[in-house]
C-alpha cells in the first residue's frame, strides 16, 4: 500500500443554528458525541486510541482541556492523550494534519482528530480582574472578540480595554483580494453609508454608485465611479468618451497619467449626459445627507412596528454600521413556501407590496442567481437558497409619514399573526 495512513471512519453531529435546537448542548458534549460515534464505526476498542486532537476556538467557559473532556465523555480511557488546538476557521483541518504527521512519524498507531464548537454557548466577558473604579463596565462577546473579529485591525478601545475588531470575514476577503485580485465595490444601494467612519466606495480600488431610479440620488440613468487611483481615474475618463478633451474633466489626474493610457484605452462613449449630470449634482452633499437621515427615520418607525411580530426577524445593526435604510429587509422563519406565497399575496391585497427573494420568477427589482441564466450553467447553493427563501424587502419612499409606517407595520403583523 502506497500510503499506510488511512481514515477508517468519520462522524459528525447535525449542524445547528445560533440559539437553535442545540442551545443546551456544549461544544464538549458535541465533540464527545462525534468521537464516540467515530470510534464505534471504526470497530476499534476505545483503549486502542493513542491520542485525541480536537480543534476548538471559543474555549472560554468550557473548563480545562476541552479535548480531554470530550474524549472522556466519549468513553475513552484516561490513558488516552488529548490536545485542544485553536486555528481560526481551520482547527478541525489542522487537527487532521497533525494527526497524519504523528501517524507518519510512528509516534502513534490510532488517532482521533476533529473539531467542536458552540457559538451559542460562548459567554460574554467583562475585564474586571483589576476592579472597576467607576461607572459601567464594558461587556464583550467571546464569540465576536475571540472568534469573528480581526485581532490586528481593531477599532479604538475604551478605558484601556480592547476595542472591537472589524468583521473578520470582510477583512479576510479584502486581504485575499488585495493579494490576488482587485476590489471594486458595488455601492448601488449604499450611497451615504459606511463602516466605522469609513465610507462605502473607499474600501477597494474603486467604488461604483448607481444614479438610476429609486437609488439614494437619481437622475434616471448612469452612475458615479470614485477612486483615489489616478490610473483608474484616467482610464475611466478615456473609456467614457472624452477623446483628447480629458482636460475638461474637473476631477481629472495630471496630464502625465493620461500620457500612460491615451494610446492604450478604447473610447466607448459611455459618459453621462449633461442633463443627467445636472439632475444628479444638486442631490449630493447636504441633500443626500438629509435624505439618509429621513430614510433611517422611516426605517426606525417601521422597525418599531415590526419588532416582536411572529416569525419575523429584523437584522441586528452593529454600532459601527452607518447604514442608509432606503428599504427595510427582514427574514421570515419557520414558514413553509406556501405560507410565504400567501404572506406576499395577503400583504399586496392590503396595499403593502413586499418583495420576496425566494420567488420562482424575478419580480420588479428582485432577482437571485437562479434567475441569471445568461451564465450558462446553474449552481447549487443550498445555504444561500435557505437564507433567501425567507428574505423579504420593503421599500421606504420618503413620502411616507409616521402614520403610514405604522399602518404598513400593522398590515405585516396582522398577516403574520394569521399563521399562528
Amino acid at each position: 500500500m502506497l500510503d499506510p495512513i488511512v481514515i477508517v471512519s468519520a462522524a459528525r453531529t447535525p449542524i445547528g443554528g445560533l440559539l437553535g435546537d442545540f442551545a443546551s448542548v456544549t461544544a464538549v458534549q458535541l465533540g464527545a458525541t462525534a468521537i464516540r460515534a467515530a470510534v464505534e464505526r471504526a470497530g476499534v476498542p476505545g483503549d486502542a486510541v493513542d491520542e485525541v486532537l480536537m480543534g476548538n476556538c471559543l474555549m472560554a467557559g468550557e473548563g480545562q482541556a476541552p479535548a480531554r473532556q470530550a474524549a472522556l465523555g466519549a468513553g475513552l480511557p484516561q490513558s488516552t492523550g488529548a490536545v485542544t488546538l485553536s486555528k481560526m476557521c481551520g482547527s478541525g483541518m489542522r487537527a487532521m494534519m497533525f494527526a497524519h504527521d504523528m501517524l507518519k512519524a510512528g509516534s502513534v498507531d490510532v488517532m482521533v482528530a476533529g473539531g467542536m464548537e458552540s457559538m451559542t454557548n460562548a459567554p460574554h466577558l467583562v475585564f474586571a480582574r483589576k476592579g472597576v473604579k467607576y461607572g459601567q463596565a464594558a461587556l464583550y462577546d467571546h464569540m465576536a472578540l475571540d472568534g469573528l473579529e480581526d485581532a490586528y485591525e481593531k477599532l479604538p478601545g475604551v478605558d484601556g480595554k480592547p476595542g472591537g475588531g472589524k468583521a473578520m470575514g470582510v477583512l479576510l476577503l479584502l486581504r485575499i483580494a488585495r493579494r490576488h485580485a482587485q476590489v471594486i465595490e458595488d455601492c448601488a444601494h449604499t450611497m451615504g453609508a459606511g463602516w466605522a467612519g469609513k465610507a462605502t466606495g473607499t474600501w477597494g480600488r474603486a467604488g461604483c454608485f448607481s444614479l438610476q431610479s429609486y437609488k439614494h440620488a437619481n437622475s434616471g440613468e448612469g452612475g458615479l465611479l470614485v477612486t483615489d487611483d489616478e490610473d483608474i481615474a484616467a482610464q475611466a475618463i478615456l473609456f467614457s468618451g472624452s477623446y483628447m478633451l480629458y482636460r475638461s474633466h474637473l476631477a481629472r489626474p495630471a496630464d502625465e497619467v493620461f500620457e500612460r493610457w491615451k494610446y492604450l484605452t478604447p473610447n466607448f462613449s459611455l459618459r453621462m449626459s449633461n442633463l443627467a449630470a445636472a439632475v444628479a449634482r444638486p442631490q449630493l452633499g447636504a441633500v443626500l445627507a438629509d435624505r439618509c437621515r429621513r430614510w433611517n427615520e422611516r426605517y426606525a418607525w417601521v422597525a418599531a412596528e415590526l419588532e416582536g411580530a411572529p416569525h419575523l426577524c429584523l437584522p441586528q445593526r452593529p454600532a459601527d454600521e452607518q447604514y442608509v435604510a432606503s428599504s427595510i429587509q427582514f427574514s421570515l422563519v419557520d414558514l413553509p413556501r406556501a405560507a410565504m406565497e400567501q404572506f406576499i399575496a395577503a400583504c399586496a391585497e392590503r396595499g403593502v407590496h413586499v418583495k420576496w427573494f425566494g420567488a420562482d420568477e424575478p419580480v420588479g427589482f428582485t432577482s437571485v442567481w437562479t434567475h441569471w441564466r445568461y451564465f450558462g450553467e446553474s449552481q447549487s447553493l443550498p445555504n444561500a437558497e435557505r437564507v433567501l427563501g425567507g428574505l423579504c424587502d420593503l421599500r421606504l419612499p420618503l413620502m411616507l409619514t409616521q402614520g403610514d409606517c405604522a399602518a404598513i407595520g400593522a398590515v405585516v403583523r396582522e398577516v403574520l399573526s394569521s399563521f399562528n
